[in-house]
């Protein structure tokens, strides 16, 4: 097409010198297709960017010059010869500029060109496309022109073609690196250019702009946002119709190119969201959202954007999912104006969710709706996706809908973190329970258990405005105290919740308060001296423990969409866990009833007791199994085991001990302080013993029983319960003695503590006292005999009388009355295989005297 005859004004131009210059960049003061350097013209050759512009300006400028000739013709003939000889001299200029100096002109007009555009405004959108006002300033700079011969040679040729004129022109813009799709095309009336140096051209023109290709539209736009689009090459073909004047210059076929590269390519506009509400819609099912939009608009450009229908997708499980629809949406009409701030307003109706947002993802835990909600509740912006309704309002264009509907464009939808939203986390009416011994480890029931009251404070943020209720609870807990932690309190099963909504009062935001009853939830002990510190604080601070929680917790919600799970917000809260009451150790006051022996060995003997207890705390405890050790003037003499207990407020009783009686363990210090013990015990002396926890006392808890060792418990030794109708009564082995004067002997009625097994007494070694100091007799005896269960009276053991002295003239006054004496023995006892030296001081002891 260069070389058709009627074209002779622009053939030089397309085979110009292929080393033109170079423009470096481009700018607002650059020509429009100046980006065109070295790219492959549809005909097969290279354009030169320079030449087709310089082509362009010398066919206008010898145009506007016959135009100015031929309208000086006036009635008389000498003018007319004059202006034919101007006519005839610029059409010389015309065609010697046109064949012999277009390289210098082409060269020119690219350096000189400024082009400066100032508004583009969208008249109207019609069926087929839009209508768009250009306006934009041209003119001719020659001070950009460095070479002074080219300079000079542009300003004669622009003097000379003062104007170039187009006809009416139809561009097709095409994407040769994609097989040569059509993009779009623009239909542009005719216009003039004035092109003398410094002369501007204000161009304000209407162009009918039609889309073309929609899939290659979607295939660019794609690219575009998912940030693969590198560079953007765009051809523009056309057959220019151009005349200089009245003058015609022909039609000429024109092609130039443009290449965008990545970061010149105009990006999404950041934005703002300037409103969010959310509420229950008027149809049972329904959401409605109400958002604003605020961005600023860079560029000079003003458009009117109708109403349009938009469907909203969130991703699925895997990126080769397909979109999940959520949302319809529809904008209002937004105003665009020239470098200044654009307000939208979408409104969307969410109705019920589909199965595949909530169904859990494969070889995961989450849905895509707990991916999103976690994104969005962490502060991390949420991608959504949007794309043109599949079924727009009958009065959008159908181009427009085809072109909406082909691209799917990410939108970040900002997140807002939630911490703060669940506050006053407390915990109350606790009830503790000990591990399962026979569970395995990292069994939940390995663990102690917590069970009570949690009672939870939630902010609602004010975008909320829709129904919610909290129907189920679970969380994962750090326990601290004083910022150390303690452990872990892990609630993995859901818990029953109900919800109560507080309305806001003035500044204050609405709330929503939540109770749940949690039942056992495994509090796994991580730090043993953390642990200690708070039993300290318990046993012997007077005050209140207050223990810091940082929970993650997720919530079950029942709304207008149907039940919902949001995961791991976060939470914080302080659990005030009440101290012992003062006295709380003496007031355990264990009691002790039936006592059954199980085992004997020559150093031990292994029985169990029904003990009754009173538990001073405000809390409850189930105790599957626990062993702690006794000890007396730090001597560990045995241990103790309880199993299956349930410890309630006040009263416990009946309580099963099994105790192993091994004072051997600790040497023979241990055995001395053990033999002490009993024969101060059986003597009715006030005795105390203590209770010390040690590594193993949980089973699978070697940190729980490590915290709680450094601490001991000592208490009064439990109270025997003997049969007796006084409480002086009840707690003496030896009820009462009968001294016979003449046959010097003397019988005991004992209580045995024991009730299913027999005590063996093998020697005894005992001196009778009057008046706590003065002898009255003695009695020692060999030969063994036995304290059945229950009460039984001695054989008749020989006693030895004090004669003369005053506790022998006491005997004798008392002869056929009673008399109170008391006794000191030492008495070898047998039970079972265990035999022991003990002694026995007893004061008090009713007599009686008889012949």
């Amino acid at each position: 097409m260069a070389d058709d005859e009627t074209s002779p004004l622009l053939s030089a131009a397309v085979k110009g010198k292929a080393n033109a210059h170079n423009r470096s960049g481009s700018s607002e003061s650059t020509p429009l297709l100046s980006n065109a350097s070295n790219t492959p013209h549809y005909d097969g050759e290279h354009d030169d960017p320079d030449r087709d512009t310089a082509a362009s300006i010398r066919s206008h400028q010898s145009g506007r010059s016959s135009t100015q000739k031929a309208s000086g013709k006036t009635a008389r003939r000498w003018p007319s010869y004059i202006a034919m000889g101007l006519l005839a001299v610029a059409i010389v200029v015309i065609i010697v500029l046109a064949f012999i100096i277009p390289e210098a002109v082409q060269e020119y007009a690219q350096k000189a060109a400024v082009i400066e555009p100032t508004n583009l405004s969208l008249e109207s959108i019609t069926t087929d496309g839009v209508r768009a006002r250009i306006q934009a300033n041209f003119h001719l700079d020659a001070s950009k022109v460095d070479n002074d011969h080219v300079r000079r040679v542009g300003r004669a040729a622009t003097w000379v073609a003062y104007q170039l004129g187009t006809e009416e022109t139809k561009v097709n813009v095409y994407l040769p690196d994609y097989n040569n799709i059509l993009l779009g095309s623009a239909t542009i009336p005719p216009l003039v250019v004035n092109l003398r140096d410094g002369d501007m051209t204000k161009f304000n023109f209407v162009a009918d702009i039609t889309p073309g290709d929609v899939e290659g539209i979607r295939v660019i736009a794609n690219e575009w946002l998912e940030g693969r689009l590198e560079k953007l090459r765009l051809n523009g073909q056309t057959d220019l119709t151009i005349k200089s004047g009245l003058l015609p210059l022909g039609t000429h076929p024109v092609s130039e190119s443009l290449v965008f590269e990545a970061n010149s390519i105009p990006a999404i506009p950041k934005y703002n969201l300037t409103r969010f509400n959310v509420e229950d819609g008027p149809m049972n099912g329904s959401m409605l959202a109400d958002v604003s939009l605020s961005a600023f608009n860079q560029y000079p450009v003003e458009l009117d954007i109708p109403e349009l229908a938009f469907d909203i997708f969130v991703p699925g499980c895997a990126i080769s999912d397909p979109f999940i629809t959520v949302a319809e949406a529809v904008t209002s009409e937004v105003h665009v104006k020239p470098r200044s701030d654009v307000e939208a307003d979408v409104k969307a109706v969410i109705r019920e969710l589909p199965k595949s947002l909530t169904r859990i993802c494969p070889d995961s835990t989450s849905s895509p709706l707990d991916i999103l909600l976690k994104q969005f509740m962490h502060g991390d912006p949420a991608t959504i996706f949007v794309r043109g309704s599949s079924h727009p309002d009958g009065d959008t264009p159908k181009w427009i809908a085809d072109i909406l509907s082909s691209v799917l464009v990410p939108v970040a939808f900002p997140g807002r973190t939630l911490d703060g939203l669940l506050r006053n986390f407390s915990l109350t009416d606790v009830h503790f329970s000990l591990p399962d011994p026979f569970a395995d480890p990292g069994d939940p029931d390995a663990s102690p258990k917590v069970s009570g009251n949690i009672l939870v404070t939630a902010a609602l943020p004010s975008e909320m405005n829709f129904g919610v209720n909290v129907t189920n609870v679970r969380a994962t807990a750090d326990v601290l105290y004083k910022s150390r932690k303690m452990g872990e309190l892990n609630l993995q099963k859901w818990q029953h919740a109900n919800s109560t909504k507080v309305e806001r009062k003035g500044d204050e935001q609405a709330t929503l308060k939540i109770q749940s009853r949690i039942i056992e939830a495994p509090l796994n002990v991580t730090d043993s001296d953390v642990f200690s510190d708070v039993v300290q604080s318990l046993l012997f601070g007077g005050k209140p423990v207050r223990l810091h929680v940082n929970a993650l917790v997720d919530i079950m919600v029942q709304t207008t969409l149907g039940n919902l799970v949001i995961k791991e917000v976060p939470a914080e809260g302080k659990i005030p866990v009440k101290p012992l009451p003062k006295g709380s150790i003496g007031n355990i006051d264990p009691k002790v009833g039936s006592i059954t022996v199980l085992d004997t060995t020559s150093d031990s003997i292994t029985l169990q007791a029904l003990v009754n207890v009173t538990n001073p705390t405000p809390y409850t405890a189930h105790v599957p199994f626990v062993n702690i050790l006794v000890l007396n003037n730090d001597s560990i003499l045995g241990d103790a085991t309880v199993e299956n207990l349930d410890v309630v407020k006040g009263e416990n009783s009946n309580i099963l001990v099994t105790a192993k009686w091994n004072p051997s363990i600790g040497g023979h210090l241990g055995r001395q302080i053990g033999r002490d013990l009993i024969s101060q015990y059986i003597s009715g002396w006030n005795t105390s013993i203590t209770v010390k926890a040690h590594r193993d006392s949980i089973p699978g808890q070697p940190t729980i029983g490590e915290g709680l060792s450094h601490f001991n418990m000592t208490f009064a030794a439990p109270k025997l319960d003997l049969p007796g109708r006084t409480p002086e009564e009840k707690s003496r082995f030896i009820r009462d003695a009968t001294f016979h004067f003449l046959s010097s002997t003397a019988t005991f009625t004992l209580v045995s503590p024991l009730q299913h097994n027999t005590l063996y007494l093998d020697f005894i070694n005992a001196t009778a006292l009057y008046n706590h100091t003065e002898p009255v007799g003695q009695i020692l005896y060999d030969l063994p005999f036995a304290a059945p269960p229950g009460k039984s009276q001695t054989p008749r053991l020989p006693v030895t009388w004090s004669m003369g002295s005053v506790g022998y003239d006491a005997v004798k006054k008392a002869i056929g009355g009673r008399l109170k004496l008391d006794a000191y023995a030492e008495v070898d006892v047998r039970l079972g295989n265990w035999q022991e030296s003990l002694w026995y001081w007893g004061q008090g002891i009713g007599a009686r005297i008889q012949l």
